[in-house]
This record gives C-alpha cells, structure tokens and sequence, in this order.
C-alpha cells in the first residue's frame, strides 16, 4: 500500500474507532433500569461504523449519570 491508500484508510476508520470508544465509556459511566440493557447497548455500540449512532440515536437518554435526579 502506498501512503496515499493509508491516510485514505485511517482518515475514515480512525473517527469511527473514536467515536466507538466514546460512546463505550459514555454507557460505562452511566446506570440503566437493568445490567442487560447495559450489556445490550454495548453490544451495539460495538457494531462496526453505526453502532455509536444507533446509541446516540436510541439509547443515549436512557441512562442516568450517577448523582443526577
């Protein structure tokens, strides 16, 4: 591969990976009403290129951060 191909491919796959991370430590830090529906939205989360979305889309308000009402 040459270097235009790799900066190709890490310019897409690279935020996808971050976004992905983000959203993985986004539903560790907060509670839901069970530990499945935990498990359920990492699961998803982890799907390749669209599961940080379907949680943003979905899940996000969900959960509750510790401490908040």
């Amino acid at each position: 591969m040459d270097t235009h191909t790799l900066t190709v491919v890490f310019g897409i796959t690279v935020p996808f990976f971050l976004l992905t991370v983000g959203m993985l430590i986004d539903i560790s830090m907060k509670h839901f009403p069970s530990p499945a529906e935990k498990a359920i939205w990492w699961l998803v989360a982890l799907l390749p290129f669209i599961g940080w979305l379907l949680y943003l889309m979905f899940g996000f308000r969900r959960g509750k951060r510790p401490g908040k009402p």
